[in-house]
Protein backbone atom coordinates (compact mmCIF):
# COMPACT_ATOMS: atom_id res chain seq x y z
CA UNK A 1 0.00 0.00 0.00
CA UNK A 2 1.68 3.42 -1.30
CA UNK A 3 1.94 5.93 1.30
CA UNK A 4 -1.13 8.83 1.20
CA UNK A 5 0.33 11.61 -0.76
CA UNK A 6 0.18 15.23 1.53
CA UNK A 7 -2.31 16.17 -1.60
CA UNK A 8 -4.28 12.95 -1.30
CA UNK A 9 -4.82 13.23 3.07
CA UNK A 10 -5.82 16.70 2.38
CA UNK A 11 -8.84 15.48 -0.12
CA UNK A 12 -9.94 12.57 2.20
CA UNK A 13 -10.17 15.01 5.35
CA UNK A 14 -11.58 17.76 3.26
CA UNK A 15 -14.26 15.49 2.42
CA UNK A 16 -14.76 13.65 6.01
CA UNK A 17 -14.96 17.72 6.85
CA UNK A 18 -17.43 18.08 4.43
CA UNK A 19 -19.67 15.26 5.85
CA UNK A 20 -19.23 16.28 9.25
CA UNK A 21 -20.47 20.00 8.36
CA UNK A 22 -23.52 18.38 6.08
CA UNK A 23 -24.45 16.34 9.11
CA UNK A 24 -24.40 19.24 11.94
CA UNK A 25 -26.43 21.62 8.98
CA UNK A 26 -29.14 19.10 8.55
CA UNK A 27 -29.27 18.53 12.50
CA UNK A 28 -29.30 22.08 13.35
CA UNK A 29 -32.58 22.15 10.28
CA UNK A 30 -34.08 19.50 12.34
CA UNK A 31 -33.31 20.84 15.78
CA UNK A 32 -35.01 24.73 14.65
CA UNK A 33 -38.05 22.75 12.55
CA UNK A 34 -38.92 20.99 16.01
CA UNK A 35 -39.00 24.18 17.86
CA UNK A 36 -40.83 26.53 15.85
CA UNK A 37 -43.48 23.39 15.48
CA UNK A 38 -43.31 23.30 19.25
CA UNK A 39 -44.04 27.20 19.67
CA UNK A 40 -47.02 26.97 16.71
CA UNK A 41 -48.95 24.24 18.85
CA UNK A 42 -48.38 25.97 21.85
CA UNK A 43 -49.50 29.21 20.84
CA UNK A 44 -52.58 27.58 18.94
CA UNK A 45 -53.33 26.18 22.54
CA UNK A 46 -52.82 29.41 23.98
CA UNK A 47 -55.31 31.09 21.54
CA UNK A 48 -57.87 28.01 21.23
CA UNK A 49 -57.98 28.58 25.29
CA UNK A 50 -60.83 26.10 26.57
CA UNK A 51 -63.28 24.54 24.29
CA UNK A 52 -66.74 26.09 25.36
CA UNK A 53 -68.52 23.11 23.58
CA UNK A 54 -67.17 20.62 26.20
CA UNK A 55 -68.10 22.71 29.55
CA UNK A 56 -71.74 22.04 29.70
CA UNK A 57 -72.63 25.12 30.30
CA UNK A 58 -76.15 25.44 31.93
CA UNK A 59 -78.92 27.32 30.21
CA UNK A 60 -79.50 30.41 31.44
CA UNK A 61 -82.02 30.76 34.78
CA UNK A 62 -81.84 34.10 35.81
CA UNK A 63 -78.42 35.20 36.96
CA UNK A 64 -76.07 37.06 33.99
CA UNK A 65 -72.81 35.05 34.83
CA UNK A 66 -71.93 31.11 35.93
CA UNK A 67 -68.68 29.97 37.74
CA UNK A 68 -67.05 27.27 35.13
CA UNK A 69 -64.71 24.79 35.88
CA UNK A 70 -64.90 25.52 39.95
CA UNK A 71 -63.75 29.19 39.05
CA UNK A 72 -60.40 28.17 38.46
CA UNK A 73 -59.32 29.70 34.36
CA UNK A 74 -57.49 27.25 32.34
CA UNK A 75 -54.31 29.16 32.10
CA UNK A 76 -50.87 26.24 32.19
CA UNK A 77 -47.94 26.80 33.73
CA UNK A 78 -46.09 28.00 30.98
CA UNK A 79 -48.88 30.70 30.36
CA UNK A 80 -48.47 32.09 33.95
CA UNK A 81 -44.93 33.15 33.72
CA UNK A 82 -45.73 35.82 30.26
CA UNK A 83 -44.90 39.45 29.76
CA UNK A 84 -47.55 41.96 29.09
CA UNK A 85 -48.91 41.66 25.76
CA UNK A 86 -51.87 41.32 23.95
CA UNK A 87 -53.34 39.76 21.26
CA UNK A 88 -57.13 39.23 19.07
CA UNK A 89 -57.90 36.35 16.33
CA UNK A 90 -58.73 37.32 13.03
CA UNK A 91 -62.15 36.99 11.84
CA UNK A 92 -63.44 34.01 10.87
CA UNK A 93 -65.03 33.46 7.29
CA UNK A 94 -68.35 34.87 8.75
CA UNK A 95 -66.77 38.00 10.26
CA UNK A 96 -67.11 36.45 13.28
CA UNK A 97 -64.79 37.65 16.49
CA UNK A 98 -62.49 34.73 17.96
CA UNK A 99 -60.61 34.80 21.60
CA UNK A 100 -59.00 37.83 22.84
CA UNK A 101 -56.29 37.56 24.85
CA UNK A 102 -53.70 39.55 26.70
CA UNK A 103 -51.35 40.00 29.91
CA UNK A 104 -52.38 43.28 31.16
CA UNK A 105 -50.59 45.35 33.26
CA UNK A 106 -50.36 48.96 34.36
CA UNK A 107 -48.81 49.74 30.94
CA UNK A 108 -50.98 48.59 28.64
CA UNK A 109 -53.89 50.36 30.45
CA UNK A 110 -55.42 53.65 28.63
CA UNK A 111 -54.62 57.49 29.66
CA UNK A 112 -56.97 58.97 27.50
CA UNK A 113 -60.80 58.69 27.52
CA UNK A 114 -62.76 56.33 25.07
CA UNK A 115 -63.32 57.52 21.33
CA UNK A 116 -65.83 56.81 19.11
CA UNK A 117 -66.73 52.70 18.15
CA UNK A 118 -70.05 53.30 16.36
CA UNK A 119 -67.96 52.84 12.97
CA UNK A 120 -67.58 49.03 13.54
CA UNK A 121 -70.78 46.59 12.85
CA UNK A 122 -70.26 43.24 14.66
CA UNK A 123 -72.17 40.11 13.33
CA UNK A 124 -75.15 39.62 14.42
CA UNK A 125 -75.75 43.25 14.72
CA UNK A 126 -79.89 43.26 14.52
CA UNK A 127 -80.47 46.61 16.95
CA UNK A 128 -83.83 47.62 18.25
CA UNK A 129 -85.28 49.80 21.44
CA UNK A 130 -87.04 47.95 24.63
CA UNK A 131 -88.74 50.67 26.37
CA UNK A 132 -89.33 49.85 30.14
CA UNK A 133 -87.52 46.23 29.24
CA UNK A 134 -83.65 47.39 28.90
CA UNK A 135 -82.33 49.50 31.46
CA UNK A 136 -80.54 52.22 29.27
CA UNK A 137 -81.25 55.93 27.99
CA UNK A 138 -82.77 55.40 24.73
CA UNK A 139 -83.23 51.66 25.61
CA UNK A 140 -81.19 49.50 23.03
CA UNK A 141 -80.73 46.19 22.94
CA UNK A 142 -77.66 45.79 21.88
CA UNK A 143 -73.99 47.03 22.66
CA UNK A 144 -71.24 47.12 20.60
CA UNK A 145 -69.36 44.54 23.74
CA UNK A 146 -65.37 44.52 24.06
CA UNK A 147 -64.18 41.13 24.31
CA UNK A 148 -61.27 42.62 26.61
CA UNK A 149 -62.42 46.14 28.00
CA UNK A 150 -61.17 49.35 26.50
CA UNK A 151 -60.01 49.92 30.44
CA UNK A 152 -57.70 47.15 30.57
CA UNK A 153 -55.36 47.52 27.33
CA UNK A 154 -56.96 50.78 25.45
CA UNK A 155 -57.79 49.14 22.46
CA UNK A 156 -61.23 50.86 21.12
CA UNK A 157 -62.32 50.61 17.77
CA UNK A 158 -60.83 47.06 17.20
CA UNK A 159 -63.33 45.05 15.01
CA UNK A 160 -61.46 41.74 16.03
CA UNK A 161 -62.27 43.17 19.78
CA UNK A 162 -65.58 43.62 19.30
CA UNK A 163 -69.06 41.92 19.30
CA UNK A 164 -72.73 42.37 19.21
CA UNK A 165 -74.10 41.62 23.00
CA UNK A 166 -76.91 42.82 25.09
CA UNK A 167 -77.05 45.47 26.97
CA UNK A 168 -77.68 42.58 29.87
CA UNK A 169 -74.47 40.76 29.43
CA UNK A 170 -72.31 43.62 28.42
CA UNK A 171 -73.15 45.42 31.86
CA UNK A 172 -74.72 42.58 34.56
CA UNK A 173 -72.48 40.04 33.09
CA UNK A 174 -68.46 41.27 31.56
CA UNK A 175 -68.68 44.33 33.25
CA UNK A 176 -68.41 43.63 37.56
CA UNK A 177 -65.37 41.67 36.55
CA UNK A 178 -63.27 44.01 34.11
CA UNK A 179 -63.79 46.50 36.79
CA UNK A 180 -62.42 43.87 39.29
CA UNK A 181 -59.22 43.38 37.05
CA UNK A 182 -59.06 47.43 36.56
CA UNK A 183 -59.25 47.81 40.56
CA UNK A 184 -56.38 45.46 41.32
CA UNK A 185 -54.24 46.72 38.43
CA UNK A 186 -54.54 50.31 39.75
CA UNK A 187 -53.42 49.05 43.13
CA UNK A 188 -50.62 46.61 42.04
CA UNK A 189 -49.10 48.63 39.33
CA UNK A 190 -46.13 45.93 39.15
CA UNK A 191 -48.64 43.13 38.62
CA UNK A 192 -49.89 41.23 35.78
CA UNK A 193 -53.30 39.58 35.29
CA UNK A 194 -53.53 37.08 32.38
CA UNK A 195 -56.74 37.75 31.14
CA UNK A 196 -58.79 35.83 28.11
CA UNK A 197 -62.11 35.84 27.05
CA UNK A 198 -63.31 33.15 23.93
CA UNK A 199 -66.78 34.07 22.50
CA UNK A 200 -69.62 31.38 22.17
CA UNK A 201 -70.27 30.70 18.77
CA UNK A 202 -72.79 28.02 18.21
CA UNK A 203 -72.23 26.72 14.81
CA UNK A 204 -72.77 29.27 12.12
CA UNK A 205 -74.95 31.77 14.51
CA UNK A 206 -73.69 35.09 13.97
CA UNK A 207 -74.83 36.00 17.45
CA UNK A 208 -72.64 34.64 20.50
CA UNK A 209 -74.83 32.83 23.33
CA UNK A 210 -72.13 33.89 25.54
CA UNK A 211 -68.63 34.87 26.61
CA UNK A 212 -66.26 32.96 28.65
CA UNK A 213 -64.06 34.75 30.43
CA UNK A 214 -60.73 33.87 32.26
CA UNK A 215 -58.39 35.95 34.48
CA UNK A 216 -55.59 35.39 36.67
CA UNK A 217 -52.59 37.18 38.68
CA UNK A 218 -49.38 35.97 38.26
CA UNK A 219 -47.61 37.92 40.94
CA UNK A 220 -49.94 36.61 44.11
CA UNK A 221 -50.66 33.43 42.31
CA UNK A 222 -53.98 34.31 41.89
CA UNK A 223 -54.79 35.62 45.29
CA UNK A 224 -55.92 38.79 44.08
CA UNK A 225 -57.55 37.89 40.85
CA UNK A 226 -58.89 34.45 39.99
CA UNK A 227 -62.61 33.33 38.10
CA UNK A 228 -63.56 31.68 35.19
CA UNK A 229 -67.18 32.69 34.19
CA UNK A 230 -69.59 32.43 31.44
CA UNK A 231 -71.68 35.37 30.78
CA UNK A 232 -74.97 35.00 28.95
CA UNK A 233 -75.81 36.77 26.04
CA UNK A 234 -79.31 37.30 26.66
CA UNK A 235 -81.65 40.43 27.35
CA UNK A 236 -84.80 39.32 29.80
CA UNK A 237 -88.10 39.94 28.33
CA UNK A 238 -86.50 39.68 25.05
CA UNK A 239 -86.29 36.32 22.48
CA UNK A 240 -83.12 36.31 20.40
CA UNK A 241 -82.77 34.72 17.35
CA UNK A 242 -78.42 33.80 17.89
CA UNK A 243 -78.07 32.77 13.62
CA UNK A 244 -78.55 35.92 12.42
CA UNK A 245 -79.55 38.25 15.61
CA UNK A 246 -83.25 38.77 14.58
CA UNK A 247 -84.72 39.77 18.25
CA UNK A 248 -88.84 40.27 19.41
CA UNK A 249 -89.96 41.20 22.74
CA UNK A 250 -91.30 38.01 24.84
CA UNK A 251 -95.19 37.60 24.75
Amino acid sequence: MKDESLYEFAERKGKEIKKIMIGVIILTIIFIAVIVAILILRNKKTKRGANTTDMNIPAYSGSPYVEVNGNKPYFTDDEKRRSAFETYSDLDELGRCGIAYACVSKELMPTEERGEIGDVRPTGWKQAKYEGIVDSTPPYLYNRCHLIAYCLTGENSNEKNLITGTRYMNVQGMLPFEEKVAKYLDSHENNRVLYRVTPDFKEGNLLASGVLIEAYSIEDNGEGICFCVYCYNVQPGVVIDYKTGENKAEK
